[in-house]
């Protein structure tokens, strides 16, 4: 009996011990659980700064390279990325929510899951998505391809479905950093942000299983969106380490960089003032003694010639750089990921497009009035350029008067190049995807350059998924033909 006794007593030792020993033994740097809040400023301060950036620029026709060839710019780009790695923190933060039943960061988790899905799907085509992000939940390492068609269904599904919970969440979200927890304005953008995915399905229209026009009208009709520039989904800066301005002090600004002709053409046949708070005078027309709000003193290189063509152009002194601003201010302008001025837009051409009642033209100046607001209150000491006056003159110059647009196409067209002028250093790739959709604005190029509809898949499919991407390759296009030049559902 006494060894008996002996015996459990040994083993209530061990398996305290043991227990002693395991909490002694958990590392407090590599916590096994976080409260969503930690991670939701981390997400939000990566996804809004996510797809700007100088690449799409030199694509968008708003710079030139003159020191090399710049693929982007001669469109000779091949493969992409996928976002997985920045995705893993949604899926850990929306986890981490449903343990605490706090429903807001998983509405949050939704938006960005369906934001960077929505890039991705338009950047290749099919892309996994139902099995995405399930090798720690389920072991699936090598997941399937959905077609396109179902992941922007499964879109606006997370994108409805984050309006709906976060609908009945009142209490401030903490670790926000873009609204100050505001979950009202939360609602407004993700409810703008899905009539900008259905817009971008405007060429499937009549698809049933879509039903773009009858979703885009119910989400005006009867869901918040956004009522103003203070609604602007932006990232603010602060001149704190980490916290700058992404392309303050950058190195890419040096010699090579330059505004794109075609860029500061349109500009200035628009007489649109954005052309002072975006360029530099040309250093032949600063020695020339001109102001900086004489549109003569700003001239570009031309994207479509070899890029030695374009440098000696550049040492003679006649070709505009980026303002310094860009690159000089810690703080310069917040980074929009979708503001009111491109709602507007939106709702103009929806207007245009009979999917919703209204007066286009209405939203059109709307639109124009807060891109000249927001440059007003962030490009400092160049405010003048955009008052209210100039962009009350501006709006009746024949050029840029909405009401001078007789066709259904010019006015699609004025709707779109707006778009594109409030989408320098903001737009991110937004604006190709406009020229894919609706062929606006026209890119110079190099004759026989076709402009590319997509991206390759990227290499690590190849290597560890090699069965799934060749399958979704060959649905899409045929056996092996996973090239820049394929047409992806979306577009046809």
């Amino acid at each position: 009996m006494k060894k008996i006794i002996f015996f459990i007593f040994i083993i209530l030792v061990c398996v305290t011990s043991c227990n002693d020993l395991e909490e002694l033994n958990k590392d407090p740097n590599n916590p096994t659980e976080t409260h969503p809040q930690l991670l939701l400023t981390q997400i939000q301060w990566t996804a809004f700064r996510e797809f700007l950036g100088t690449s799409p620029l030199y694509a968008n026709k708003m710079l030139v390279q003159t020191d090399g060839e710049n693929s982007y710019q001669y469109y000779k780009w091949n493969r992409g990325d996928y976002s997985y790695t920045k995705m893993k923190d949604i899926s850990k933060m929306m986890e981490e929510a449903q343990k605490i039943n706090e429903n807001s960061y998983v509405a949050l988790g939704k938006f960005f899951r369906a934001y960077y899905f929505y890039n991705m799907t338009l950047r290749f085509g099919d892309i996994p998505y139902s099995e995405a992000l399930k090798g720690e939940s389920d072991n699936i390492f090598a997941p399937v391809y959905d077609n396109q068609k179902d992941v922007i269904i499964g879109i606006l599904n997370e994108l409805e479905e984050a309006n709906t919970i976060i609908e009945n969440e009142k209490a401030a979200i903490k670790g926000d950093i873009i609204y100050n927890g505001d979950t009202d304005k939360w609602q407004r953008l993700i409810n703008s942000f899905r009539l900008k995915v259905l817009l971008f399905l405007s060429h499937k229209e009549s698809d049933t299983d879509l039903n773009v026009k009858s979703k885009f009208a119910s989400i005006v009709q009867s869901e918040p969106l956004m009522s103003g520039n203070q609604d602007n989904g932006q990232l603010v800066y602060l001149d704190q380490a980490d916290n700058r301005y992404p392309e303050f002090n950058s190195s890419s600004f040096g010699s090579g960089m330059y505004i794109d002709s075609t860029f500061i053409k349109r500009l200035q046949d628009h007489k649109d003032p954005r052309l002072f708070l975006f360029c530099t005078q040309t250093k032949e027309a600063k020695e020339a003694g001109k102001a900086i709000d004489d549109f003569t003193a700003y001239e570009g290189g031309d994207p479509a010639a070899p890029y030695g063509t374009v440098n000696e152009k550049a040492t003679k002194g006649k070709v505009s750089k980026v303002l310094e601003r860009f690159y000089q201010d810690p703080t310069n302008e917040p980074s929009i990921l979708l503001g009111y001025a491109e709602l507007q837009f939106i709702l103009s051409e929806a207007c245009v497009r009979g999917w919703i009642s209204g007066d286009a033209a209405t939203y059109y100046n709307n639109g124009i009035k807060s891109s000249f607001k927001f440059y007003e209150s962030y490009a400092k000491g160049l405010s003048a350029y955009v008052s209210e006056d100039i962009v009350n003159s501006y709006l009746t110059n024949p050029t840029n008067n909405f009401s001078t647009k007789l066709t259904n196409d010019e006015k699609i067209e004025a709707i779109v190049l707006q778009k594109y002028f409030q989408s320098f250093f903001q737009g991110g790739w937004t604006p190709f995807y406009e020229n894919l959709r609706t062929g606006y604005p026209e890119f110079h190029r190099i004759k026989g350059v076709e402009i590319p509809y997509r991206w390759i898949y990227p290499q690590s499919e190849y290597n560890y998924n090699a069965d799934n991407v060749s399958a979704a390759i060959t649905r899409q296009f045929g056996n092996g033909n996973d090239k820049i030049n394929q047409k992806t559902w979306w577009l046809k």
